[in-house]
Formats: structure tokens, sequence, C-alpha cells
């Protein structure tokens, strides 16, 4: 029978099932062959080809499976950290997902049997954490990445230095509180005796009047002298009283206080963030794992997916990619253009950038937005604020 002809729905199908996934059982893993049927299988096994390779794999079979074994482990790994991260995932997740590449190691040529073995090999050796549920076992990628953990020492380096000036300016305040408070002269209230001039005079208040009248006749003058003493007191109360609301008020109000609530303000937005990411910044991509044609090159972030995940548009080609956000890093502008500040106090603030310190690998802005407009701000670093697009 001759060879289909081209576009007939044989020799399409033909070029389905040579593009698709075929039957485990009709595979040749040490030809790396894969036969559509048995028959294809049963020729393909007793071809010349096969016999040799057959004869060189019988010389040192452990080599022939640990090189297997390693193909296996290494592609298995690097679609777990490409395709999850750190995050936890079910290890028949990441196996579908493997074994739908028609080039893949089958596990039934490696020395693990079962993918649990494999699952548990891999907690094992370090490569990952793994913990066994009622639904199966799940995984969870380590990442040993050199230029990861540097960027883990930075982030927590950065998260002390916060810390310590947030304990500085807590010190600060309280020293400018306690000298408020040694400057202010404290009112004393001033007490007045009621006194009277013989033990048998017997004095009586009618509070509802206001007047005061004696028991005894001729002594108008203890009379006369109980109310006055009375009314100095209530008045001396009610300026007191007077003083002390005013007092209250223009505390509220005062330079001190404003600052302390300036600061508390500060440190509730000084609190660092280990993402960065945010949309409508240039970014210029670092991995070399996407290619010549991307690696340094500048893009904008279109859309951020969730805190460590986002869409760049390259400026050159126009393309499209997902990036993480440890395959990317800032982009500083010319002094003069405008910038984001995208950690730190100031974070989505947008701001101008004034100069660029090289010693200490930090830049001085000025905010061009918020309530903070025109303030000039030094000291921020490089990895804090990126061009606007």
């Amino acid at each position: 029978m001759g060879k289909a002809e081209f576009l007939t729905p044989k020799a399409i199908a033909n070029r389905i099932k040579a593009k698709g996934l075929q039957k485990l059982r009709w595979y040749c893993q040490m030809c790396q062959k894969q036969c559509r049927d048995e028959n294809g299988f049963k020729c393909h096994c007793m071809s010349e080809s096969h016999q040799r390779q057959l004869l060189l794999a019988s010389e040192n079979p452990r080599q022939f499976m640990d090189y297997f074994s390693q193909e296996f482990k290494n592609d298995f790994l690097e679609l777990l950290r490409r395709r999850f991260g750190t995050k936890r995932v079910h290890n028949n997740i990441v196996y579908n997902e493997y074994i739908s590449n028609r080039e893949h190691i089958h596990m039934n040529a490696t020395q693990w049997e079962t993918l649990t073995d494999f699952t548990k090999w891999v907690g094992r050796e370090g490569y990952c954490k793994v913990d066994e549920t009622p639904k199966g076992w799940y995984m969870q990628y380590i990442d040993r990445d050199p230029e990861t953990i540097r960027r883990q020492e930075e982030l927590e380096k950065k998260k002390k230095q916060d810390l310590d000036d947030e304990e500085r300016s807590a010190k600060f305040i309280e020293d400018q509180v306690r000298r408020g408070r040694e400057g202010r002269e404290e009112e004393t209230p001033v007490f007045t005796e009621l006194k009277r001039e013989s033990e048998e005079e017997k004095v009586v208040f009618n509070l509802a009047k206001g007047a005061c009248s004696s028991a005894a006749g001729p002594s108008k003058s203890s009379s006369a002298l109980a109310p006055s003493a009375l009314q100095a007191a209530v008045s001396a109360k009610r300026k007191e009283s007077g003083h002390s609301s005013e007092s209250r008020g223009k505390k509220k109000k005062s330079a001190l206080d404003e600052i302390i609530e300036m600061e508390e303000q500060k440190k509730k937005k000084s609190t660092r963030t280990d993402h960065w990411l945010q949309p409508n910044i240039v970014v210029k991509v670092i991995t070399k794992r996407l290619g010549e044609k991307y690696h340094k090159k500048k893009g904008i972030i279109q859309e951020v997916l969730d805190k460590y995940t986002a869409v760049v548009k390259m400026m050159d080609s126009g393309d499209k990619l997902k990036l993480d956000q440890s395959h990317v890093e800032t982009v500083i502008p010319a002094p003069g253009k405008h910038v984001m500040v995208l950690n730190g106090t100031y974070r989505e603030t947008i701001a101008i950038l004034d100069s660029i310190n090289e010693k200490s690998f930090s830049a001085k802005l000025i905010l061009d937005s918020g309530h903070l407009k025109g303030k000039t701000v030094d000291g921020i670093a490089y990895e804090d604020f990126s061009k606007l697009a």
C-alpha cells in the first residue's frame, strides 16, 4: 500500500498521531523511539539498531539507569521550580504536566518504581519539602539559588535597618515629650479656710439662694465672711476648670502632638514588603533563561497578576512575557525624570529624580504627589524606585 497523499484524511490522521502522545507499551526508552502500534514495536525490537543498543546496555546497565534517573530528576525539578516556584503543590499535578511532553524520560526507566518513591527521595535529599495528607503527597521546592539567597539576606538587612530607624525615632519622640513636660509649669490649686471668730457661732449655708444666714443675730461679720469665702472658692474652681479645658484644647492641636501623629503614620507606612511590582513602570530583564533576545532588555509592566508575578511588554519587540519578580530589576532614569517609589515610607508615590549618589547606591527624590508634594527625600535605594512609563 502506497503512502497517503498530502492533506488526505489518512495523512492528517497520521500527522495527528505522530504529534501527540502514544501508548507507553510501544515506547523503547533505550533507543528513545515511539512506535504507533504493536506491529511497529515488534519490527523495531527485531531491528539491528535495537539489538546493538541492547548489547551496549548489557555491558553496564547501571550506567544507563543512573543517566535516565538523573535526567528525570533534573527535568522534573526544573519544571517544579519554573512552573510553581516555592508554592506547595500536589506531586501528581506536576507529574501530569511533566509527561505531557512527548520527549520526557519515562519513570519505568529510572531507579524509582512509583511517583511516591520519587517524592520521598527528593524529600530525603533536601531538594523539596514533602508531606503526606489524606489527599496524597504534596511537595514544595526549596530554592537554593545564590542570587535568591543574596536577595533574601539584603531584605533581612534592610528590615533590621528599618527597625533601628524606628527605634531611634521613637526614642527621639520620647525625649521631646519629656522635655515638653519638664518645661511646663504645673498649676497648683490655692485653698482657703473658713474661719470664725467664736466657737459658739454657727454658720448656715443656703446654696439654693446663694445667701448665708446665722442663728446668732449679732454675729454679722462671720455670716458675711462665709459667703465671700465660698464665692471665692467657687470662682477659683471655675477658673481652674476653664484653664484646664483651654489647655486640653490647645494640647490636642500642639506641634508636639502633630509630630507624634506624623511619626506614627510613618511607622505604619514604613513597614517594608518583599514584593515591589507595580503597573506602568519600566523594568529590565536580568534572567538568561529566556535567551539573548530578552536579556538586558527593557519592558513596561502591563499587569501585576499576583504579588510576585507580572506581565511585561518588551519595548523593542512588543512581546508580552510573564515574568517573576526575581527575573527583573528596576531602571534608573536621567535626573529630572519621573519615577515611582516602590517600597518604604513613600510607597506608590510619584516623584522626580533630583540626583544620584553612586557611593551609597541611593538617590535624592522630590515627591510629586500626595499630601507631602514638594518634599525632598534623600537616601532612597536604587531598588526602591523605578522609571515611570
